[in-house]
């Protein structure tokens, strides 16, 4: 089959692709080497939506992050995932960084940021008491937000689905080449022929791009490792909570999470290892010492899991989106580091309006625009619980404690568009195993479900795809033996 498009990625930004071209008559396939979406950066970053005072005015960066910042509680609502503008603090601690704050400020004025107000060390303190006391001045921003970026990419990806997008996992591309008029993309499960290539590859990305251009791009893998504490301590601060921005990016932050925890990081190493997810005694540590600067008091006992993520650092720190001049219909969104999050719906929309002039694509007329989650019972009345209770046993049975997840929920994630096919994708769409006690109740029943799901034996469902099982045989009575796997975190 030769297909229009070609993404090759299932991040945020090759899901929020696929979805605005599923807008168009268009044959699109999505390849991912991992087994499900939002397997690498997208899983592994801060979860806020930046404002867009960061990038430099007039930058395509500032442009896709506003745009990006603007369309999300818009498209919380059709796609039906959580965000919430909680607002950010750029907390300036010395009078002598002042001048930098203020021109923050007039960047965030000429990239069009709402609402942006500079505080005094007092002000800012009446909005977030466990800031440290003493401090210069604040840069405010409510349009700044906080965001679940599992289920936004999941949600991307489910309503590309239903719009007509295939997805294809487990599939490792190893080369990119002209075919005449077409691409013709090599992968571990054999070729895919496609009109347009969209790039969305990540820390990869400069690879690909490299395979077809002989202008070549250079991509960093720049790692950041977090803390994510319980959710008994996620009221500490309601702001996002950002140092003075460096060199290496924002700094380290302190923030809620849409689910009720507190978010503390990241650091910021260039590193060479593209799989170089590992955390780290040192990293760790500098985090809660630059963490401290800012906000006083962090509760670091309630640390329920540590990870790292990678970004995917271009060279000149910036955005690149757009043919190369020697690859027409190979599109590249390449080098999306953050605001990679916060742009992703633009990016969306640029990307997919690259290849639509391209391919001269009409718009449908039975576009599906709206998308529903998973069904949470806790949020319902009590009486509207009881009666799905009733009619659906399975949202009465609590398998996840920490979080209160029911086996109707987890039944719902695996039977979706994309549903899960690992304890990791359970945990993704539902959370369980994302709470205190970081799946070691929950993880023999969340097994026995996707074991019962999916017609498959228990020894083989794995946590994350892959080589990664967990049951690793039976005794002679049948008991299953348990591999070491089931205390990874993220």
């Amino acid at each position: 089959m030769m297909y229009d498009v070609c993404i090759i990625g299932a991040g945020v930004v090759g899901c929020a692709v696929a979805r605005e071209l599923s807008r168009y008559e268009v044959s699109a396939c999505v390849i991912e080497r991992c087994e499900d979406v939002c397997c690498g950066t997208s899983k592994a970053n801060s979860a806020i939506i930046h404002a867009g005072y960061d990038a430099p005015a007039g930058s395509l960066m500032a442009r896709l992050n506003v745009r990006g910042n603007e369309r999300m509680e818009e498209l919380s609502r059709e796609l039906d995932f959580p965000f919430r503008r909680n607002g950010s603090l750029v907390v300036c601690l010395d009078a002598g960084e002042m001048p930098a704050l203020q021109a923050l400020y007039e960047r965030g004025l000429a990239n069009n940021v709402k609402g942006l107000r500079l505080l005094s060390g007092e002000e800012a303190l009446l909005m977030e008491p466990h800031l440290q006391e003493g401090l210069a001045g604040a840069l405010y921003a409510p349009t700044g937000g906080i965001i679940c970026p599992f289920l936004l990419t999941i949600a991307l990806a489910e309503n590309a689905v239903v719009n007509g997008v295939e997805f294809r996992f487990n599939t490792k591309v190893n080369s990119i080449g002209r075919a005449g008029d077409h691409y013709l993309t090599e992968t571990e499960n054999g070729a895919v022929e496609s009109r347009c290539v969209v790039n969305a590859a990540g820390v990869y990305a400069d690879v690909f791009h490299n395979m077809v251009s002989e202008d070549k791009i250079h991509i960093t893998p720049r790692k950041g490792e977090y803390c994510l504490l319980d959710r008994s301590e996620g009221t500490h601060v309601r702001h996002t909570i950002f140092m003075m921005p460096g060199r290496l990016g924002k700094g380290v932050l302190v923030s809620p999470t849409v689910h009720g925890n507190l978010i503390v990081g990241p650091t910021a190493a260039d590193i060479g290892d593209k799989e170089g997810v590992n955390t780290t005694r040192e990293g760790l540590e500098e985090v809660a010492a630059r963490a401290a600067l800012t906000v006083k008091d962090l509760p670091l006992a309630q640390v329920i899991t540590s990870f790292a993520g990678l970004r995917a650092h271009e060279d000149g720190h910036a955005f690149i989106i757009g043919e190369p001049k020697d690859a027409e219909g190979f599109v590249d969104a390449a080098g999306i580091e953050s605001p990679g999050l916060s742009s992703a719906p633009a990016i969306g929309e640029m990307v997919a309006d690259i290849v639509r002039g391209r391919l001269h694509l009409h718009k449908k007329t039975d576009f599906r625009a709206q998308r529903t989650g998973i069904l949470n019972p806790a949020r319902l009345e009590m009486a509207e619980r009881n009666e799905l209770i009733c009619r659906e046993p399975a949202y009465g049975k609590i398998i996840c404690r920490c979080e209160g997840v029911t086996e109707g929920e987890i039944v719902d994630a695996i039977r979706r568009p994309l549903g899960a096919r690992s304890l990791d994708g359970i945990k993704r769409r539902t959370r369980a195993g994302m709470g205190r006690c970081q799946a070691g109740f929950c993880s023999p029943r969340v097994m026995e479900i996707l074991s019962r799901e999916l017609s498959l034996p228990v020894e083989e469902i794995t946590k994350a795809g892959g080589a990664s099982a967990i049951v690793t045989g039976r005794t002679k009575g049948g008991h299953v033996l348990e591999s070491s796997r089931m205390g990874d975190n993220l």
